[in-house]
């Protein structure tokens, strides 16, 4: 009974972890996005920045309010033992002057 149980444990654990690499993916693929497009990049360029360094199958959200850009980056992970999770990553910039 001890074996099982080290292995859900072992489980739950590197699912984890797997969640919270994503994430962080997620959070700094949003960031390249957002920084390409307070730029002034064009959103298809910041869109493939941002595709580039996400993890794979990920959506990318511009949005573009005025003076603050916002981007979002989305990914579902299917970890062993649970069902599929969605992991979320968001940057918010201020627009450079000029762009």
């Amino acid at each position: 009974m001890t074996l099982p149980s080290l292995l859900l444990v072992l489980g739950v654990a590197l699912g984890a972890v797997e969640a919270a690499s994503a994430r962080l993916a997620c959070a700094d693929a949003a960031r390249v996005g957002a920084r390409a497009l307070a730029r002034g990049e064009p959103h298809g360029q910041a869109r493939d920045l941002a595709l580039s360094a996400a993890p794979a199958e990920a959506h990318v959200d511009l949005a573009d309010d005025g003076d603050m850009v916002r981007v979002t980056v989305r990914t579902e992970l299917r970890l062993a033992l649970t069902l599929p999770v969605e992991v979320e990553g968001s940057a918010a910039v201020p627009r450079e002057p000029g762009s």
